[in-house]
């Protein structure tokens, strides 16, 4: 398989200066490797890790969030080859022009293994199954053995901020007692100590990242609002929440890309905004921006997305506001969106008309 740098171009304000929204796939045991293509000289670089390109990321899972990471470190002149998770997802990468290979993580061939000795960098973003666990940790001993004497120094686990549990809408930084409520939960943090493990098994630097709610362009309440359809079961439950921390997928990118720059083995942070605010606001806001910018397209009223909709039933299951502070002390990270009003008018504001 050859791998090299992506040469797919993309837009700024998709990436700002710089996505819970991992990439799910139809098949929990099935991921795929893909690669971009630069003509002449992926098979050089793939054979020979000293050649050009000294750093090189391997993103394990291309969902949302790394897909963004992907097109701007490619843009940073970085190798960047990494995997998905479903057919679906494979003919959309492959439709972007990435070369696509099918891998099965219950049965990985020692030769595809091989790829993640080639490169410096590694992202993990694909979530833990319940029941199961994290489907790559499944072959500890066959990735340590492959991995011992490779070129990786770097390793950041992307977790998500339910570890912590509900903690009665207090304040939580990194040093809270997590005390995940859910299975998803339970299976995240079971993930976040095997990676742990296994990069200090190894010598790499390892980081978790815990991940407040992701969106960004193309996933975000102003694009549930444009769509007109009622909200899910789902996300009528979460919004009898008073608190939910987000975080735009731009800051996400911008605080790995610092962590790249200043590597803290074994230490974990925490990616949200300033302003852990209910869904119903958000969701409010989105609407009136829509409605300002293309106004008379809206069917349904703003009532829709009001406290007055949902079930404000008496729950604070997973109440908590999530700190930032660390990711701005130790990283120096500045948010590009520190609330959802500035998120999600820097994605209107880049938006096309949609109701033509």
């Amino acid at each position: 398989m050859e791998i090299c740098a992506m040469s797919v171009q993309f837009p700024a304000s998709d990436l700002g200066h710089i996505p819970t929204c991992f990439d799910r796939g139809s098949s929990p045991t099935t991921s795929f490797f893909v690669s971009c293509s630069r003509p002449d000289k992926s098979r050089q670089e793939t054979e020979n890790p000293k050649s050009e390109f000294s750093n090189r990321m391997f993103i394990m899972g291309m969902g949302f969030v790394g897909k963004f990471f992907a097109r701007e470190l490619t843009n940073q002149g970085w190798a960047v080859s990494g995997s998905c998770t479903s057919l679906v997802n494979k003919k959309k990468l492959k439709d972007m022009g990435f070369d696509v290979s099918l891998f099965n993580a219950k049965e990985p061939e020692p030769e595809v293994l091989d790829i993640l000795n080639k490169h410096t960098h590694l992202v993990v973003s694909i979530p833990p199954i319940v029941g199961i666990g994290d489907p790559m940790l499944q072959q500890e001993e066959l990735l340590k053995s492959r991995l011992m004497d490779g070129n990786l120094k770097w390793l950041s686990y992307l977790s998500s901020t339910s570890v912590y549990g509900n903690c009665g809408g207090m304040w939580v930084d990194e040093d809270y007692p997590v005390s995940p409520t859910d299975e998803k939960a339970k299976s995240r943090l079971a993930a976040e100590e095997g990676w742990l493990k296994l990069g200090h098994d190894l010598g790499i630097s390892t980081q978790i990242f815990r991940l407040g709610g992701i969106y960004g362009p193309g996933r975000s309440a102003v694009d549930t609002v444009i769509k007109q359809k009622p909200l899910s079961e789902i996300q009528r439950m979460r919004a009898s929440r008073h608190y939910t921390s987000r975080v735009h997928v731009a800051d996400i990118c911008q605080a790995l890309r610092a962590s790249i720059y200043k590597p803290s083995p074994g230490k974990i942070y925490n990616i949200v905004d300033d302003d852990p605010a209910p869904r119903t606001e958000v969701f409010s806001f989105a609407w009136d921006l829509v409605n300002q910018k293309w106004p008379g397209h809206l069917k349904q009223t703003n009532s829709l997305y009001g406290t007055e909709s949902f079930s404000m039933e008496e729950s604070s299951r997973g109440e908590k506001r999530v700190s930032n502070a660390r990711i701005k002390k130790e990283l120096g990270v500045r948010l590009h969106h520190p609330n959802y009003k500035s998120g999600l008018k820097s994605i209107i504001d880049h938006m096309d008309n949609p109701f033509l």
